[in-house]
């Protein structure tokens, strides 16, 4: 039982971890879940299953982690969250106008009226 609560905090905290970084914006609750579940699950190993049990877990922490990042990274589903528009448009700015010796429009409906 203690193996098995130990592997869902680690894989709790990997997802935290993901949502956070990809997901919510800021530093936020997730962050810090996340940390908390890779911290509690380390202990929690360290504690019931032996100090060599507590050194595994803290490298697999690690390691899924980094693998975790670099597979969401790698993946698809980033290029579905990214925002990918092409702006083909034109805009004729005013100061261009100026400096060619051209009145605003603006400037030359008020001086009509």
């Amino acid at each position: 039982m203690d193996i098995f609560l130990v592997v869902l905090l680690v894989l709790a905290g990997v997802a935290l971890l993901l949502m956070e970084m990809f997901l919510l914006p800021g530093f936020g609750i997730a962050g810090v879940g996340g940390f908390g579940c890779l911290i509690g699950a380390v202990v929690l190993a360290w504690i019931t299953l032996g100090q060599i049990a507590g050194i595994i877990t803290l490298g697999a922490c690690v390691l899924l982690t980094i693998l975790a990042i670099w597979g969401f990274v790698r993946s698809r589903a980033l290029d579905k969250m990214a925002l990918d528009t092409k702006i083909d448009s034109h805009v004729e700015l005013a100061n261009n106008k100026l400096q060619k010796g051209e009145q605003p429009q603006a400037k030359a409906e008020s001086e009509e009226k």
